[in-house]
């Protein structure tokens, strides 16, 4: 017999074969340093973005909780004032109902609010009373303004009667006002008021941080009125439904519009609101 080999079998392929083999295995089994790096710097990545998230949402829960603390304070402080206007009301019946069974009149306090709206334009208006306008605030026809019943706006309104009607306005004007054509001074800019984050971020340090607070300083005349007044921007009322009287340049008592009309301002202002 005659022994064969195979040339594909000699021992120097076998060797390159292996040595192949192993080269390949070691790819492999052993990550290079590119290869750790990369799934480090990913799983670094997700642990920030993982913090980043829950940051947001430990923030976003706070935020909430404590919204939820100041809608519960801004609801007791209304149902404080509530039961102010109620208990001012109900005192001013019984005095009312008192001084009737005395055989007496009952003379309310002296007001100490007052709106004023500007119903007249600027032709031939000498230099103080369009000074006197400009420091109230009422630029333009059918402004208004409500100011603190004082000894000197007392006198600047007679300067300016012929240009415009006031009187004492209640509390229904009032919110009807604020809540309907309310807008606020931010940063020299006209804003309305359509968040409770507005009135605090400007009148918050005297204690004014919603809608309701502010009203109440107006209304009450509080301390703090020349600040909530002046962040109110002059409203912008409308002409009267069914327009102004036939003699409207006249003075209210002769049966026009213009001057003192005491607790009349009411009607118009609900006519232009």
């Amino acid at each position: 017999r005659h022994s064969c080999t195979l040339p594909f079998l000699s021992t120097p392929i076998l060797t390159d074969f292996t040595k192949q083999s192993v080269a390949k295995m070691g790819a492999t089994t052993v990550p290079t340093k590119e290869q750790i790096l990369v799934p480090e710097t990913l799983l670094k990545k997700r642990k920030s973005q993982e913090k980043a998230r829950a940051e947001r949402t430990a923030a976003l829960q706070k935020k909430k909780a404590a919204n939820k603390e100041k809608r519960g304070v801004i609801f007791k402080r209304a149902e404080k004032y509530v039961k102010e206007y109620r208990d001012a009301e109900r005192e001013k019946i019984r005095l009312h109902r008192v001084a009737k069974e005395n055989d007496s009149a009952y003379i309310p306090a002296e007001a100490k609010l007052i709106f004023v709206v500007r119903i007249k334009g600027i032709n031939k208006m000498p230099p103080k009373p369009r000074k006197t306008l400009q420091l109230l605030r009422l630029l333009q026809i059918n402004n208004g303004v409500f100011i603190k019943a004082t000894k000197a706006t007392t006198e600047m309104l007679k300067i300016v009667e012929p240009w415009v009607a006031y009187g004492y306005p209640n509390l229904k004007t009032i919110k009807e006002l604020v809540y309907k054509r309310g807008y606020g001074k931010v940063d020299k800019q006209r804003i309305a008021l359509t968040d409770n984050a507005i009135i605090e971020e400007s009148l918050g340090k005297y204690g004014i941080v919603c809608m309701e607070d502010l009203i109440h300083e107006i209304y009450s005349v509080g301390p703090n009125f020349k600040q909530a007044s002046n962040f109110l921007w002059p409203f912008k009322l409308s002409n009267p439904t069914g327009g102004f009287r036939p003699r409207k340049f006249k003075h209210f008592i002769e049966g026009g519009d213009l001057g003192n009309r005491e607790e009349a301002i009411n009607a118009l202002v609900r006519q232009m609101n």
